[in-house]
């Protein structure tokens, strides 16, 4: 592991990448999601839930808690995470959960040296198959490392931005008169993210938001590509879409801001042997649609 994560430290560059983002489009989508957002309590109460979100994963992840993280409190987490709540049942019906308990210990520690956070980063995901089962993976890893330190690290998901596809959040808020064939030569490392969270602090300052940035950021870039689903299909989570009247269902989608019936307790999250993971409690319901 130290191996693989001197070679990933090797493939590190310092350059801090230009971006070319279109201040319309950002008005436009920031515009839309305040609107969007009026009838199910206004931005603010999407906000507060990010936090709670965040201040979840710092309780069992920070500090060098995760260590000693159970497996039920694990799944806790990931019914937050909707590409791995999709995939995370059948994953632990054939792998120990201590095995993906040590990738993430090994991702969080150092976790105020954010200059190895690629490395970090690509060590965990290694530590998985490189198939098309295992692409979540990058997305836990990343939720993981911004959910636990907010301030640090920036949201660095696949829908943020994916070189490998050229698809993401970047695409779709990128200056461009035709942003589909734009040809967008940037690496999704750390610097990316972090020049485009500095963007968009900017950005948001500019429209009166000073506090709760990082969330402020989440909510409006999970809005942005949700809109691309919305409109086009994604490329990730199409299937955990659908056409609904809510004009902010997919974005909580996005952020796993639906992962839970308040009522019952009862997540998204499906286990093997198809029955629901119910936040907090290891008893287990049958499995049903969860609103």
């Amino acid at each position: 592991m130290f191996g693989l994560l001197r070679k990933a430290e090797a493939r590190e560059t310092q350059q801090v990448p230009s971006l070319d983002l279109s201040g319309p489009r950002l008005r436009r989508a920031f515009e839309n999601l305040v609107k969007s957002a009026e009838t199910t309590g206004g931005v603010e109460r999407y906000v507060g839930a990010l936090a709670l979100k965040a201040s979840l994963f710092e309780e069992l992840l920070g500090r060098g808690k995760v260590g000693e993280l159970a497996e039920k409190d694990f799944l806790d987490l990931a019914a937050f995470i909707t590409p791995v709540r999709r995939r995370i049942g059948s994953w632990l019906a054939n792998h120990d959960f201590a095995e993906l308990r040590r990738a993430m210990v090994f991702l969080l520690d150092g976790w105020t040296d954010t200059d190895s956070a690629d490395a970090r980063l690509s060590v965990f995901v290694a530590s998985f198959p490189d198939d098309k089962e295992h692409r979540w993976m990058r997305d836990l890893g990343a939720e993981i490392l911004h959910f636990v330190a907010p301030d640090r690290y920036p949201l660095m998901t696949r829908w943020m931005w994916d070189q490998k596809v050229a698809t993401g959040v970047l695409r779709e808020i990128w200056f461009a008169e035709n942003v589909d064939m734009a040809e967008i030569d940037v690496p999704d490392t750390f610097a990316t993210f972090v020049t485009l969270r500095t963007e968009l602090e900017g950005f948001l300052a500019e429209n009166g938001v000073f506090r709760d940035l990082p969330f402020y950021i989440d909510l409006l870039c999970a809005h942005i590509y949700a809109g691309y689903i919305n409109d086009r299909g994604g490329q990730y989570l199409r299937s955990d879409f659908t056409n609904e009247g809510d004009p902010m269902s997919h974005t909580r989608r996005m952020l796993g801001l639906d992962a839970v019936d308040t009522e019952s307790g009862r997540t998204r999250l499906k286990l093997i042997d198809g029955t629901a993971h119910v936040l907090g409690d290891v008893h287990l319901i049958e499995s049903g649609e969860v609103h």
